[in-house]
């Protein structure tokens, strides 16, 4: 989920010269990604298996995406990594407080992020 058409532009096409994965969906901000993700909390196959947020969104921002996401009752785990430009300690801090937040990534995302999401080696240092 991200807002900025230039960053999602280049992540789509990232996602697509890795091969990161088949099926890919894009919201503009927290409430949108909530009210798709909603429905699928019980169906195992549809829920996604990574989700990658930004903080800084309109409506609903990524703090509060968490804060409602966390709440649900999953049937499967979803990874979600935070890709976000913020440098700030406070705000890496916070990620780590969140059971569902498998990493802090910096943007602009690399191939490697992605390659280490599907190598599941991601994950916070």
């Amino acid at each position: 989920m991200d807002d900025d058409p230039i960053f999602t532009y280049g992540l789509k096409k990232l996602i697509s010269v890795t091969n990161f994965c088949l099926n890919l969906f894009s919201f503009e901000n927290g409430e949108e990604a909530l009210n798709n993700l909603i429905p699928m909390i019980h169906k195992a196959d549809l829920l996604p298996d990574v989700i990658l947020l930004d903080l800084n969104m309109p409506v609903i921002d990524g703090w509060q995406f968490l804060d409602a996401f966390s709440q649900l009752e999953l049937s499967r785990n979803v990874r979600i990594y935070l890709a976000s430009s913020s440098i700030d300690v406070v705000d890496h801090t916070k990620a780590r407080q969140y059971k569902t937040v498998s990493n802090f990534l910096i943007k602009p995302l690399r191939a490697s992020d992605l390659q280490g999401i599907l190598q599941g080696d991601a994950g916070f240092n």
